[in-house]
């Protein structure tokens, strides 16, 4: 039994390395798991340099090494969701594209199934007649 395989099949199939990899990031990053651990780390960030005001502060407030590794971030992950975005997109596109090509093919069948409807209820209809006139004649 051959399996045909959908259009996510395929469109998953196809994807490249960059591709997929943009994705994952764009999945983390848009996840629940990543904004709490960003947060932890940020607060471990800033208790660190408060405790250790007199000792090793590697950031004091107003913490620009902070603001510095967010911007970085802030200047990959961008690129990296909008690549996901569009790839988002383009499986939307696919996705109707099969939509469409499948209300097309039902459409078809059902027309079809019509008029073999059609053809039975004329074909009865002939024989109802048919079996009046006999009736009439005899």
């Amino acid at each position: 039994m051959s399996t045909k395989k959908t259009w996510h099949d395929l469109h998953k199939e196809s994807r490249k390395f960059g591709q997929r990899l943009a994705d994952s990031v764009a999945n983390g990053m848009g996840s629940w798991k990543f904004i709490i651990w960003q947060t932890i780390i940020v607060a471990v960030w800033m208790i660190l340099n408060v405790i250790l005001i007199a000792t090793h502060r590697w950031d004091p407030y107003p913490y620009i090494l902070l603001n510095l590794v967010f911007s970085t971030q802030a200047a990959y992950a961008a690129p990296i969701i909008m690549m996901a975005q569009n790839r988002q997109n383009d499986r939307d596109r696919a996705q109707a594209d099969a939509d469409y090509k499948t209300n097309c093919e039902a459409k078809e069948e059902i027309e079809e199934l019509q008029k073999r409807l059609n053809a039975i209820e004329v074909d009865k209809l002939d024989r109802i007649l048919n079996l009046l006139n006999e009736m009439k004649v005899k």
